[in-house]
């Protein structure tokens, strides 16, 4: 069972949207979201990012950052930038980049279901970055950005979901070559459908936003005992997420850099790839791994195919079958030492979005010696792992299109 609840949202009107709507606050660095701001002071950056307010030695996890957030967001209702809905409602958020269409659905999620590992996750969180968004969350009394969920497509729902469009479009705009659309659907009829058929899932999936929904569930945790009558209804027991069929998701490469070689030669570094992996050398335009277990390495302005050979290939471990963990427990660490990967100022990542060209640069640059271009985790891949309670590597997948935040906001309060 999956509890889906329509809500009033705080959203921007129409006509400020443009000026409003950022990338999320995890995908830009303070630095990035100052030169956000400076070219709009209406970006919804200093609300996601309000640090931004400081200066650059300032403790980003001190409250004075929430409060000005708070007072950020409270500003944008004030000059009538930002307005609540009159009645709950679900929204329909379609994103077009290319080829690509995905259309998913705005709504209310239980921090219970959550808790009970029905809303499963595959990703381990920090707990610094945990409380952070906990009390950037509790502090503000909004979840200012949604948690971008996944289920297993089922027509039905499918159907329901992509008939969502054709409801009043609200927005309607392009931000980093992506078309973002979102559409209000309010009728009576389709919400208690859509409620229906979510009800019939036995299980939703974090796609992106491990630390968003686990701030939530902290945030519920904290009011829970704050609040002597407590009945389990209050908004801060759900969270604001899009979720989406499975089948329109599109995961990326998540690309490696490391600085050195471990104090090695970059021939015995190839000899000791040897071992594991046939290597051949490559060349041309199209020089991204194309089938599962394959890598492209960049060495000293040389582009190779390393095949796994099947002797380090485990199909029955959801894990160490990843070829993230193949990576990592055949090169990176016996070879290269990179024990930790979360916490190993020697390794880098690189979405693929940026493209080899970009692992080029890092390495010809001279701030790193050699670069690893990946083949992207599965959603099958994915919800594997989830299934069987385990928790993938880190960097393991990167989504594309990324939602854009400042669209919708959910108060814990109205």
């Amino acid at each position: 069972m999956s509890v889906v609840k329509p809500f009033k949202a705080g959203r921007p009107r129409r006509e400020f949207v443009e000026q409003v709507n950022c990338p999320p606050y995890d995908v830009i660095s303070v630095k990035e979201a100052k030169v956000l701001y400076q070219k709009s002071e209406l970006s919804y950056v200093k609300v996601i990012r309000p640090e931004i307010h400081f200066p650059d030695n300032f403790n980003p996890y001190d409250d004075a950052v929430y409060i000005k957030g708070r007072e950020n967001l409270r500003k944008y209702f004030q000059d009538g930038i930002f307005f609540i809905e009159n009645e709950p409602s679900f929204y329909i958020y379609e994103e077009i980049m290319g080829d690509i269409r995905q259309v998913g659905l705005v709504g209310l999620f239980s921090c219970k279901e959550y808790e009970e590992g029905k809303i499963k996750k595959h990703e381990l969180t920090r707990e610094e970055k945990e409380i952070d968004r906990a009390k950037h969350i509790d502090i503000l009394g909004a979840q200012t950005e949604p948690v971008f969920l996944a289920y297993r497509s089922w027509g039905k729902l499918d159907r329901l979901i992509f008939e969502g469009t054709r409801f009043p479009k609200e927005y309607d705009f392009i931000a980093d070559d992506v078309r973002h659309i979102l559409y209000i659907a309010n009728d009576r009829d389709y919400i208690g459908e859509a409620q229906k058929l979510f009800s019939e899932l036995p299980h939703l999936y974090i796609a992106d936003g491990h630390h968003r929904s686990q701030a939530a569930w902290r945030v519920m945790k904290w009011r829970q005992e704050r609040n002597p009558k407590h009945t389990g209804d209050e908004d801060y027991n759900f969270f604001m997420a899009v979720v989406f069929p499975h089948n329109v998701l599109h995961i990326m490469d998540y690309n490696r850099v490391v600085r050195d070689l471990n104090n090695m030669s970059e021939e015995e570094l190839l000899n000791r790839i040897r071992e594991k992996f046939k290597v051949e050398s490559i060349q041309g335009e199209d020089i991204k791994p194309h089938k599962v277990h394959t890598f492209s390495m960049y060495l000293n302005g040389k582009w190779y195919c390393l095949e796994a050979k099947p002797a380090i290939i485990n199909e029955d471990d959801p894990i160490n079958s990843l070829d993230v963990s193949i990576l990592q427990n055949e090169v990176l660490d016996p070879l290269l030492g990179i024990k930790d990967p979360r916490r190993d100022k020697r390794i880098d990542f690189v979405g693929g979005i940026r493209g080899v060209k970009e692992l080029e640069r890092l390495v010809d640059s001279g701030e790193f010696k050699v670069a690893f271009a990946l083949f992207p985790t599965t959603m099958e891949q994915l919800f594997k792992v989830a299934d069987h309670g385990m928790i993938m590597p880190p960097k393991s997948t990167w989504f594309e299109p990324k939602l854009r935040s400042g669209l919708f906001l959910h108060f814990l309060e109205v």
